[in-house]
């Protein structure tokens, strides 16, 4: 039987403001992690297993996935097949704007469902993401984003998450402070311990209860979202991975691609396209 070839393709609109992501023919399982940023998303072909703030879904072609920043979230195919997808990024400050012009407020939305199954709208995502990939300057593109999200911010979203949710006790936040202030230094468990005055144990079990993640792949995630905005910038991969706490560049690599799905570089090739 004759494999489909797997194709990685990413375009960034600099009138949208936002990046697309189109996986085809991919078998890669995708580690618990978050984003700093907004995916709207859905898959075309394959099932998969997704875990996303300790709930668990099969999703397949047809679901929207809608994450808001922060939501940790992982996810492996689960019929032998591979996987095509699609996805928007939203970094908050565009979301913000964008909400601003729609609602004429300016917050932050919070999307309550992380799946939406068979949903109406994976049409309208899957235009808008056809005319970001094909670079269209459409008059069209723009409207159909705007009306897009005026329907996800009406019918999925609350205009700010309940207190319950983003509860944390003091301790896993200054874990959190932390990690992303010293996220370029060799960091230990017993450096979390001294901060704390947990055990090992008891750090690892509450600050992985309380954001679901542990604290190690917050620091990986934290240290891949610091190396895309270098990467974005023009800095090449080796200055990326040392800058960022990476030993070397092929355990660099390695992570970006296992997060990311795109290799440095070809992340990076994005947004040197952008600037020429």
């Amino acid at each position: 039987m004759l494999m489909k070839q797997e194709m990685r393709t990413v375009k960034y609109d600099t009138e949208l403001n936002v990046e697309a992501y189109h996986f085809q023919g991919i078998m890669q399982k995708f580690p618990n992690h978050f984003h700093e940023y907004y995916v709207i998303g859905f898959i075309e072909k394959g099932h998969r297993l997704l875990s996303c703030k300790n709930k668990e879904y099969t999703i397949e072609p047809g679901d929207l996935l809608l994450f808001n920043p922060h939501d940790n979230h992982a996810c492996e195919q689960i019929d032998g097949k591979t996987l095509d997808y699609r996805c928007i990024n939203i970094q908050p400050e565009n979301m913000s704007k964008a909400v601003f012009e729609i609602t004429g407020k300016e917050y932050l939305p919070h999307f309550t469902p992380q799946v939406v199954f068979h949903s109406e709208l994976v049409s309208v995502l899957r235009e808008l993401h056809q005319m970001i990939i094909e670079e269209e300057k459409a008059f069209r593109k723009e409207e159909i984003y705007f009306f897009l999200l005026e329907q996800l911010v009406e019918e999925y979203t609350e205009q700010q998450a309940p207190a319950g949710r983003t509860e944390q006790s003091m301790e896993v936040k200054a874990i959190c402070e932390f990690l992303e202030e010293h996220y370029k230094e060799n960091i230990t468990l017993a450096d979390l311990c001294k901060l704390t005055g947990f055990s090992k144990y008891y750090l690892l079990r509450s600050f992985t209860r309380q954001k679901g993640i542990s604290p190690y792949s917050y620091l990986e995630t934290i240290r891949i979202d610091k190396a895309k905005k270098m990467l974005e910038q023009g800095y090449p991969p080796i200055e990326a991975a040392l800058q960022t706490g990476f030993v070397d560049q092929s355990h660099f690599s390695n992570f970006f691609k296992k997060f990311i799905g795109l290799t440095p570089k070809q992340y990076m090739k994005i947004f040197m396209e952008k600037r020429s």
